[in-house]
């Protein structure tokens, strides 16, 4: 280990060194992981001097120096930007319900309204109309005042935006089926020109979907979500096209009653109901991605028996988009986040300079296109489950994928200068997407995992060092899990990071972006109440 007195570097010594060991004679992790916390100010080098520290040194610093915010609990906790633009998207809604109820109680408010948010409630989750929200959201330019690329790198909770839609079409169908119901129980006429009253097919489908939209929803619900997965996915999938197909039978049918009862055709009906065009594009959304399904060739790499790599070529990538595979398109689909692939043995590719004036990756790393388009890349899938152990145990050569790659809640992290990444075990594959970004931020990497080069091998270790200078990497096979929440906070001061982003598990990602979001600095992860 370097001597402190001797180095610029800042060690974290026994009993957790975050050090790598070597795994043979062309491993690199051990001689660059001698410098692990590195005290490095660009702005004032003046500043720079000699510190060691020991981890039981910064699991003492248990309250950051800053205060914590006012109701921050309230804010970052409880009341998080995915719930607030559920609360908003919502109310709104409320509001206008309660409005069509109180003074009018008409049925083609009900009805159109409904409509209108299964419209908003699948274009939410679409991968187009995600990748332009990304687009436009974040395309602020880093010279931007912090405030505004800390608000505008949340993004990534657009889905308060679909399950606030998909809410609130059931407050409005509950409704239409309501108002229905009371007309045809008690034959009140439709129209005032003729005495026609709703037929009994109207009514009975009507009900169906309701119970269907209960079911939907109530399975969508966080708890059942997380514990039973694979059935939410499966009964999410296919009751929505059951209720888009039942509710296209029933536009139908309420279009042939209202026709009857107006005295005009079943056509003129329809193309005067708003709800029967706002049916067209849902069926546009829903059946968009599905249009692209592709059974794609895959080569793969098994980095141990707890992960192996899976390697595309099939269409290019680009920052921050990730791939939904699977192995039967009828059944449960994974999300991954794509990394280019290196053009040439990482052996010679020199490490990327320190200095932030440097060039953010050494050239000719990757193949061609990796500047927007990157035509090789692969994506990591680590053991957490039957369908990622059922992978690794038989590679397969094929894999189903539809719709559009998608980018993910990383390609926000475009708007600061230089930022932490916090991850654990393969959290470290949705992190290596930032390479071949030429725009990408200067980074400082965090990663704890049981013993990374035995179990990604020293290809991925290398492409972690590519990311930023001097990663840390903890090995828990040797030293056993540690709070990392202290030399996260060592690092955020030392790197003068703007920004945090942790990839990890719900209660570890929620602690650190919890932590330093209450204490006034922006911090990012993965919306698992999406």
């Amino acid at each position: 280990m370097a001597d402190p007195e001797k180095s610029d570097a800042c060690v974290l010594a026994s009993p957790a060194e975050a050090v790598c060991p070597p795994s043979g004679p062309n491993d690199a992790v051990a001689s660059d992981n001698e410098k692990v916390v590195k005290k490095r100010v660009p702005k004032k080098p003046t500043h720079r001097r000699n510190i060691s520290i020991t981890l039981e040194d910064l699991e003492a610093q248990t309250n950051s120096d800053l205060p914590r915010k006012r109701f921050a609990y309230l804010r970052y906790a409880v009341f998080t930007m995915y719930r607030r633009l559920f609360t908003v998207v919502f109310l709104i809604n409320l509001a206008c319900f309660i409005y069509v109820m109180v003074s009018h109680r008409q049925i083609l408010p009900l009805v159109n309204a409904t409509a209108v948010n299964l419209v908003a409630c699948g274009l939410a989750r679409h991968p187009v109309v995600v990748n332009c929200i990304y687009r436009v959201v974040c395309s602020l330019p880093r010279s931007a005042p912090l405030f505004m690329r800390r608000m505008a790198a949340k993004a990534a909770h657009y889905g308060g935006v679909h399950s606030g839609c998909g809410t609130a079409s059931l407050v409005w169908y509950a409704g239409f089926v309501g108002v229905a119901s009371k007309m045809y129980w008690t034959s009140t006429p439709i129209s005032s020109i003729t005495d026609h009253t709703f037929s009994t097919a109207p009514i009975a489908v009507a009900y169906v979907i309701l119970v269907l939209l209960l079911v939907m929803i109530v399975v969508a619900y966080p708890v059942f979500r997380r514990k039973m997965h694979d059935y939410f996915e499966l009964t999410h999938r296919f009751t929505s096209w059951l209720i888009l197909a039942l509710f296209i039978v029933l536009v139908m049918l309420f279009a042939n009653d209202i026709g009857r009862a107006e005295e005009k055709s079943l056509g003129y009906a329809l193309v005067t109901l708003p709800a029967f065009w706002l049916l067209i594009a849902a069926v546009v959304a829903i059946a968009h991605p599905w249009l692209l399904l592709r059974r794609i060739p895959v080569q793969t790499d098994a980095l141990s028996p707890h992960a192996i790599r899976l390697h595309f070529s099939h269409t290019p990538i680009s920052f921050a988009k990730g791939i939904q595979v699977s192995k039967h398109p009828l059944r449960d689909w994974h999300s991954f986040a794509g990394f280019p692939d290196p053009s040439e043995s990482l052996e010679n590719i020199k490490r990327i300079p320190t200095e932030p004036s440097g060039p953010t990756r050494p050239p000719g790393a990757y193949k061609k296109g990796h500047r927007r388009n990157q035509e090789s890349w692969s994506i990591v899938v680590s053991k957490a489950g039957d369908w990622t152990a059922d992978t690794i145990s038989k590679p397969p050569t094929h894999v189903w994928k539809r719709g559009a790659l998608m980018r993910g809640v990383g390609y926000g992290l475009r708007l600061f200068h230089r930022i932490i990444i916090v991850t654990t075990g393969s959290g470290i594959g949705p992190c290596l997407g930032f390479l071949g970004d030429e725009r990408r931020p200067l980074i400082k990497v965090v990663w704890q995992t049981r013993n990374p080069v035995k179990t990604y091998g020293q290809g991925v270790i290398d492409l972690v060092h590519q990311m930023g200078p001097d990663p840390i990497i903890l090995d828990t096979s040797r030293d056993g899990r540690i709070d990392m929440l202290p030399i996260v906070r060592q690092q955020v001061e030392e790197f003068e990071a703007e920004a945090v982003f942790v990839i990890s598990n719900p209660p570890i990602t929620r602690k650190i972006v919890y932590e330093f979001e209450s204490h006034g600095i922006p911090a990012y992860g993965p919306i698992f109440d999406s």
